[in-house]
Order: structure tokens, then C-alpha cells, then sequence
């Protein structure tokens, strides 16, 4: 099994810099591979070092601007060069079993809603979560609740993004996860004004 990790560039508080390093490697001992955005840098290179350090599996997708930029980690055993943001995220889909985002900014929300939206779409049934640390992801998920309540989001669909607090938790979600149904289909059209 392999786990999508999208996190920031940004080390943020020493907290939640040792939260993403014992959440991955606690998912290395637990024998889940790590796929993630490739650099080496933030909370990025705070996971591929913990996961590599526990002996984990860790694949980098990384853009080649970034390589450019230099901020591609040089000591992972395997490195996905790409040439588009959104060929690098197609790749880590494909790659991985399960989505999940660690604290970070604009990019690592994009990623999220893209692989939550996805699953939507019926395009993946795989889970997506949320590592809520020190309750980093609370105003977003009060965001999501008033989404629910406006009658923009079904519930079923908040229902089915994971909040948890670390890779144990995380794996149990992933074990009884039991994906919505498509959000539109041909038994199930979009409603009309």
C-alpha cells in the first residue's frame, strides 16, 4: 500500500514538524510507502527523511522547474522527474492508494480538493483524510459543515474525508472505508433550477 502525502515547503511549528516526522515513520513501520511532491524542503523533506530514516518506501513526483529551483531531495532511491504541476499530480495518483494532507498552504490544499473531487467524480474510489494537528484542519472542516448546511456539498461526501490524528488512526480509516457513490451519474443527474 502506498499513501499520497501532500504537506507544505514550509517547516511551520516545531510541532507539526514532529507530528509529520513520527506520521511517517509510522507509516514506513507499518510497511506503507510514501508518495509525495519530491522536495526537500518544509514538512516535504521532513517526511521522505523520517520515512527513509525508518526504512520506508519513498517516492518523490516533482516538476523539472522545481529541480531546476533546486529543491528536489537528492538521497530518495526513486525520483519521478515531470515536466507539469499537473502531470506531478496524475503521478502521484496513480501511484497511490490513499490521499492525505498534512498541515501546509495553497498547494497543499489544491492537491487535496483535486483528489477529493476526483473521488467525487467516480474518476478513483480511493480514501482521502486529513492529519489534523494540534487542530490545524478544524476551521476547514467548519468551512466544509457550512457547505453541508448551504446545500453545496452532500454530507456524504464530508462524511467520507477523514479527520484523523496519526498514521494509526489513519490506516484504520483506510481499512473501513467504504467510498460514496458518484456524484453525478446517469441514475443520479444534477438537479436542474
Amino acid at each position: 500500500m502506498r499513501v499520497a502525502v501532500f504537506t507544505g515547503s514550509h517547516a511551520g511549528p516545531a510541532t507539526h514538524a514532529e507530528a509529520a516526522a513520527t506520521f511517517a515513520a509510522d507509516l514506513a513501520r507499518a510497511g506503507v510507502g510514501i508518495v509525495y511532491g519530491g522536495g526537500d524542503v518544509g514538512l516535504m523533506g521532513v517526511v521522505a527523511d523520517a520515512a527513509l530514516a525508518a526504512g520506508g518506501e519513498v517516492i518523490g513526483v516533482i516538476p523539472q522547474h522545481l529541480v531546476d529551483d533546486e529543491v528536489a531531495h537528492t538521497g530518495l532511491p526513486r525520483l519521478e522527474v515531470v515536466q507539469t504541476m499537473h502531470e506531478r499530480k496524475a503521478v502521484m495518483a496513480e501511484l497511490s492508494d490513499a490521499f492525505v494532507a498534512l498541515p501546509g498552504a495553497a498547494g497543499t490544499l489544491e492537491e487535496l480538493f483535486e483528489a477529493w473531487t476526483w473521488g467525487m467524480l467516480g474518476l478513483h474510489a480511493k480514501p482521502t483524510a486529513l492529519v489534523d494537528v494540534d487542530g490545524f484542519w478544524q476551521p476547514l472542516v467548519g468551512q466544509l459543515q457550512r457547505m453541508v448546511d448551504d446545500g453545496y456539498l452532500d454530507a456524504a461526501r464530508l462524511d467520507a474525508l477523514g479527520v484523523v490524528q496519526d498514521a494509526a488512526e489513519l490506516l484504520r480509516f483506510v481499512e473501513g472505508y467504504q467510498h460514496p457513490a458518484r456524484k453525478w451519474s446517469a441514475e443520479h443527474p444534477p438537479p436542474r433550477p
